[in-house]
């Protein structure tokens, strides 16, 4: 299973940044193991596939990037580490249903069986029910921000990120424009929702606790990165093998699904990708060192192989 920390980094900075991206997604992993229920408490099957589907595995991105943005605004660790595992939750649940055979239809995710190979459909179906609804519980904890307003707005932030103002819908419009045409406007949209908006929210979840420029930055940001990551995962579809990826290569192109790469072709696809890069990576400027992480978090997803 491949981690963040199998980038190929060598000198100081970057060791200093993959010491960090270990901790931070050992602790995640810690944090939603103890949230998680058991696999021994009843409903037995569902517990363990809630596990089976969330635990051991994955880049993190979302959580990551909620820890880089608590740094730079001084977010608690109690908030962050509520809302970094539901941030996973969600995206977990979105991995589950989108790999089923009425949605893309793929037997692989993070190297090993989907849910509904690993276990059967009705059962996959529950646990992306049931890890939606547990982010919402973790992240309405009472008493998890001294000020209530905060709480709720960050509830907020999820549940549209989640809805069909976002992921879901984003996801809605992937689904009907298979075998379509799409301009490059339409698919950016597209992509906005399905996978920029949680990748936004998990950033200004880590935010909650900044000032209005801070908040103002990380959202300028996050909106640019987010987009560069689908445009990434798009070249990956392309150019990356199915052992490196963790889930099908090529799965794209055999479902028809418009891409960058497919509209643009794989040069100008890279070009939008760095230049997405730079703009996130200007939002961030007043801040120097302050929002290093989210820097370099930044250049992992325009540079990573997986």
């Amino acid at each position: 299973m491949k981690t963040m920390t199998d980038a190929n980094m060598t000198d100081k900075s970057t060791t200093n940044f993959l010491i960090w991206v270990k901790d931070k997604q050992d602790h995640i992993e810690m944090v939603l193991d103890e949230v998680l229920p058991s696999e021994t408490s009843a409903p037995e099957k569902l517990h363990e596939a809630m596990r089976y589907s969330i635990l051991g595995g994955g880049k993190r991105v979302r959580a990551l990037l909620c820890y880089a943005a608590a740094e730079l605004c001084a977010t608690t660790a109690t908030a962050v580490d509520a809302a970094a595992c539901a941030i996973e939750m969600i995206h977990a649940y979105s991995l589950v249903h989108d790999d089923m055979p009425c949605m893309d239809n793929d037997d692989l995710r993070r190297g090993k069986p989907s849910c509904h190979k690993q276990y059967d459909e009705a059962t996959a179906l529950l646990v992306g029910d049931a890890l939606q609804s547990l982010a919402f519980d973790v992240l309405s904890t009472p008493t998890l921000c001294e000020n209530a307003n905060q709480q709720i707005s960050m509830l907020n932030i999820l549940a549209k990120a989640s809805g069909s103002s976002g992921m879901a819908g984003g996801q809605a419009i992937d689904l009907a424009s298979i075998g379509k045409s799409l301009t490059q406007t339409e698919l950016e949209t597209m992509h906005q929702l399905k996978t920029g908006a949680l990748i936004q929210a998990a950033t200004l979840l880590g935010a909650s606790g900044g000032s209005h420029e801070q908040m103002s930055a990380v959202m300028s940001y996050a909106e640019h990165i987010g987009l560069a990551f689908q445009v990434v995962d798009d070249i990956l579809d392309v150019e990356a093998d199915t052992s490196t990826l963790g889930k099908t290569a090529g799965k794209d192109a055999e479902s028809s699904k418009p891409t960058y790469v497919t509209i643009l072709g794989l040069d100008l696809a890279k070009e939008l990708a760095d230049q997405l890069y730079q703009t996130a990576i200007s939002a961030l400027i007043p801040f120097g060192e302050d929002a290093k992480r989210l820097r370099e978090l930044a250049g992992f997803i325009l540079h990573r192989s997986f």
